[in-house]
């Protein structure tokens, strides 16, 4: 990113406009395997040198399960693939892993059930492109692993590509603190659902959900007064030797705090942790659930989970935080519209490993996002798209952002061709996945319930 441009909005426009000439946007719809194209196995081995070994096997076998998950764990296959393309150079903070499923629902500090990005863990300043493109891929993929055809699963990712540029045009016109401040509440993007019927039953699941809130523990920790974190395999379970790294981790993370929620933080005691098991592209990596508590028996559930350099980095460039746990915090920061209070980073000096904290997501919430996803992936593929829109905005030069885009479609179907394009190779890719499975070269292994 660069610092914000002097110029007024109209003349930023005609920047964007003006880039037009050395990269069109039809351009955008081009993929074919560049010379040279690294193997994707290869790729993922090398980049998953640093994560806990033993956890590896399931990671694989959560990928395994078809192309779409496949994607899922693959950012540092699509990051390469995406530094092989020309791109505008109009950077913004970007997620660095925009897939369909790191978008959902969750809490505002107020309460308030928002929609939002919610994973932040490759986030990194990088051309605004790179992150639409994976969406629009992912969308692709997503639909095809649903038994869609291909005219519409090129309509869902033409979908997120209109909705994010015409936001965009919205954005670009507002004052720089009207767009900061804009979020996109839950209950009315419910309201947006054309499916009378969907629309209904996901206003009920939403009602539900804040019901259980006011005391969101419950169904993971139980009774109000217990202080232990049950074992609940492969899920969550005991940390044996890696116990005391989230310990000296959750007190480092304490000091990184600003002051005011210091004093928050410090009225709670760390009574219990236990190992996580998360998602699919963050499976082997080091992630903690830590159960605090008052004298009281008030309870406070925070996400311990590493941090690496992102994906990004080889090709964006360096981040400017030596703790990487630093750089997800204040990208999380810079491109959410509501951002937990709790958010900080540590590191544990013994292991040199980097960490963020955040407090656990109420998974009963964020669910709400999911089946949405599953029940009308037309609605989901607009709103991830405004969604999109609104967390660049907040760090890009919307106005030059837009005017790159236009008025017209031209982006909008290069986009959807990209995203087919590059479904078939997420699909070629999986299969030569299975492929190294099945010839031992790679280990994947499903859970048991037991450890």
């Amino acid at each position: 990113m660069r610092d914000p441009d002097p110029l007024p909005a109209d003349a930023r426009r005609q920047i964007g406009q003006d880039l037009r000439r050395r990269l069109p946007r039809g351009a955008h719809a081009a993929w074919a395997p560049p010379s040279g194209r690294r193997a994707p196995v290869a790729t993922l081995i090398d980049a998953d040198r640093t994560r806990i070994a033993e956890l590896l096997p399931v990671r694989y076998s959560r990928m395994s399960t078809n192309a779409f998950a496949f994607l899922r764990g693959a950012a540092a296959v699509m990051a390469a693939d995406l530094a092989s393309l020309p791109h505008t150079g109009l950077r913004a903070q970007s997620c660095g892993d925009c897939h369909v499923m790191n978008f959902g629902a969750y809490a505002s500090p107020e309460g308030t059930p928002v929609f939002d990005i919610n994973d932040f863990d490759e986030t990194l300043p990088a051309p605004f492109e790179w992150d639409l493109k994976r969406l629009a891929a992912s969308l692709a993929v997503a639909g095809r692993a649903n038994g869609l055809p291909d005219k519409a699963a090129r309509a869902l990712a033409r979908r997120s590509a209109h909705a994010y540029r015409q936001h965009m045009h919205e954005l670009a016109a507002a004052a720089p603190v009207d767009a900061w401040r804009s979020r996109i509440a839950l209950d009315a993007a419910i309201d947006g659902i054309g499916d009378r019927a969907v629309r209904r039953r996901e206003r009920q699941r939403l009602q539900q959900a804040v019901d259980v809130t006011r005391d969101p523990y419950r169904h993971l920790v139980g009774a109000a007064d217990r202080l232990h974190l049950p074992q609940r395999p492969p899920a969550i379970y005991r940390l044996g030797r890696h116990e005391h790294t989230a310990h000296t981790a959750f007190a480092a993370y304490v000091d990184t705090l600003a002051e005011e929620r210091r004093v928050l933080v410090q009225r709670y005691r760390l009574r219990d942790v236990a190992f996580k098991a998360v998602g699919v592209g963050s499976v082997g990596t080091f992630c903690a659930i830590g159960l605090f508590a008052d004298a009281d028996g008030h309870r406070l559930l925070l996400q311990l989970k590493q941090a690496g350099p992102s994906v990004l980095a080889p090709y964006a460039g360096d981040s400017a935080y030596a703790n990487q746990g630093q750089r997800v915090a204040v990208g999380q920061r810079m491109m959410q519209a509501a951002t937990d209070v709790f958010l900080s980073w540590a590191e544990d000096p013994v292991t040199s490993r980097d960490f963020y904290v955040r407090q656990l997501k109420d998974a009963r919430l964020a669910a709400i996002g999911t089946r949405i996803e599953a029940d009308a992936l037309p609605f989901y593929a607009r709103l991830c798209g405004r969604t999109l829109a609104r967390a660049h905005a907040r760090s890009g030069d919307a106005p030059a952002i837009a005017g790159y885009l236009g008025n017209g479609d031209a982006f909008d179907a290069a986009l959807a061709a990209f995203a087919i394009a590059y479904a078939d190779q997420t699909e070629q890719d999986f299969r030569d996945f299975q492929a190294a499975i099945q010839s031992g070269r790679i280990e994947a292994r499903e859970e048991t319930t037991s450890r």
